[in-house]
């Protein structure tokens, strides 16, 4: 007999645990969407490192279509004054068929979406109560409806809700201390830039970081302003107040549609009480936004519990919790070191920086040391 399994939200987690169920006839799922359709945001980007590339392959993401993605050989540092420092090679962890990779956050969507079956997500489905019995886990919907699974996996994003209503406790994230704006930009109007590339603006407390999302080299902008909100605030005038003061050829990169938002992180991961449901995403741990990895952990997370279910593990949610929070404990270090290291003030301390960068990107074992055992 299948094993049923229920999935709460269909962002990049949900739809990729999805797609490996897909491929496994041993499996019946559902998803179920708060929301009245899929978040298709146009200009959202997203980046792709080969530990994610891997497991999307496996669901045939190497058949999209070369032109809605890209492969940026290199990460180019530079200063607020567009002065270059060094550069990273991206291409040093890349194999023939798994390279690092950025495009939309729809064009992700998209493709995981079309790889299911038009009836596997169900929307507008909000989770009200969560009761194990007989080892089945039944739900019960806010529109009065029910299921009753095997498994329980909820992906339902930073803010989730159904971890509270499961748990019977409120978690919230905690706001970073930081705000993201983001713009979509014109390759004319980064022409200092290389194109090929993706590039990194490091500012007094705020960083910027563009790259191309497609090979029609549309490009994805987004800066990360330090920033305690007491109020709502303009965009511009933020703007205006920060990074604009240190370069004002930056305004030149945000006359388009600005989107901004604050910028939250998890408390700590949490194992749930019941050992039929499993946290993936950003539901599980949602990270500050500077290692670019929470696509990639959202989609590693769905293949760690996926190969845990179909496997059969005795333990599963003690052997994945293990893994996962020692995977994001690491990247966590990481990229709260980043956020230092990309937003420092202090002149000399910038001299310092770059000298220290300009020799640890040319070292290959620092390099995999650093960077490897994530993307690996």
């Amino acid at each position: 007999m299948k094993k049923k399994i229920a999935i709460i939200g269909s962002g990049i987690a949900g739809l990729t645990f999805a797609g490996l169920l897909k491929k496994n006839s041993n499996f019946e799922f559902i998803i179920y969407e708060k929301e009245n359709n899929l978040n298709l945001d146009e200009g959202f980007g997203i980046q792709l490192s080969i530990n994610s590339i891997s497991i999307l392959n496996k669901i045939g993401f190497s058949q999209l279509n070369k032109n809605e993605k890209y492969n940026p050989s290199k990460l180019d540092f530079y200063s607020i004054d567009f002065n270059k420092i060094c550069d990273l090679d991206l291409t040093f962890f890349n194999s023939t068929n798994e390279k690092y990779t950025t495009l939309k956050r729809s064009t992700l969507v998209n493709f995981l979406k079309e790889n299911l079956l038009s009836d596997s997500i169900i929307f507008s489905k909000k989770v009200n109560k969560v009761v194990e019995v007989n080892e089945k886990i039944n739900i019960y919907f806010t529109d009065g409806s029910s299921d009753k699974v095997d498994y329980l996996v909820v992906s339902d994003g930073v803010f989730s809700n159904t971890k509270s209503v499961i748990e019977n406790k409120i978690f919230q994230p905690e706001y970073y201390g930081a705000i993201a704006i983001r713009s979509q930009i014109r390759m004319q109007d980064i022409s200092i830039f290389n194109s090929d590339n993706i590039s990194l603006i490091m500012g007094s407390g705020a960083h910027l970081i563009l790259y191309p999302v497609n090979r029609s080299k549309e490009f994805n902008l987004v800066c990360i302003i330090r920033k305690k909100m007491k109020s709502k605030e303009d965009i511009k005038t933020i703007l205006k107040n920060t990074i604009f003061k240190e370069n004002k050829d930056l305004e030149n990169f945000f006359k388009g549609n600005l989107k901004s938002w604050l910028i939250y992180t998890s408390n700590k991961p949490i194992k749930s009480i019941y050992k039929n449901i499993f946290y993936i995403g950003d539901a599980f741990y949602t990270f500050p936004p500077t290692m670019a990895q929470g696509a990639s952990q959202a989609i590693e997370s769905a293949n760690e519990i996926f190969d845990l279910i179909k496997s059969n593990h005795s333990d599963i949610e003690n052997k994945y919790f293990k893994n996962r929070k020692e995977k994001t404990n690491l990247i966590n270090k990481r990229s709260k070191f980043n956020y230092f290291g990309f937003h420092i003030s202090n002149k000399i301390l910038k001299i310092l920086r770059d000298k220290i960068l300009k020799i640890l990107v040319k070292n290959k074992k620092f390099i995999n040391s650093y960077l490897g055992k994530i993307y690996k």
